[in-house]
């Protein structure tokens, strides 16, 4: 009677042992698939616009809003400077570019930091229209652009 519980007894802790396997095995599985997939997602950049309103965004189709935010606070950024923030204008402008257009678009801007350094040249940018096309994802802005001279 002693030998028959005893194999039972064996008989259940084999079969725990092989469900423990095999759940070890799926989640070890599932761990792979997870590293995997985060190791070849590609990065995106978020660019947050200045709003007090609330944006969620997705991993479908770019928002026309969304879009016309970053565009107005992106063009804004660019093209308003003033002798005193020539260095913080450089670098904010830096940030938004593609990094692998860092150097060229660096050396630009340095040309562009030199000649206006110790002027009394400040500009304004005016934007009158906005058309964006979040299929396309694609902006464009019009306006008028200050040039104020003197303090």
């Amino acid at each position: 009677m002693k030998h028959e519980f005893a194999y039972e007894e064996a008989q259940r802790h084999l079969k725990q042992r092989n469900r423990f396997a095999a759940l070890a095995s799926v989640l070890g599985l599932t761990s792979l698939l997870a590293v995997g997939a985060a190791a070849t997602r590609e990065e995106s950049m978020i660019l947050v616009p200045v709003t007090s309103e609330r944006l969620t965004l997705g991993s479908g189709a770019t928002d026309a809003h969304y879009l016309e935010l970053v565009t107005r606070d992106t063009a804004l950024m660019l093209l308003n400077r003033a002798p005193e923030s020539l260095d913080y204008w450089m670098e904010q402008v830096l940030k938004v570019a593609d990094p692998s257009a860092h150097g060229r678009l660096k050396a630009e801007l340095v040309k562009i930091v030199d000649e206006q350094r110790g002027s009394d040249i400040s500009q304004a940018f005016v934007i009158s229209r906005m058309e964006v096309d979040p299929q396309a994802l694609t902006a464009t802005v019009t306006g008028t652009l200050k040039t104020f001279v003197g303090a």
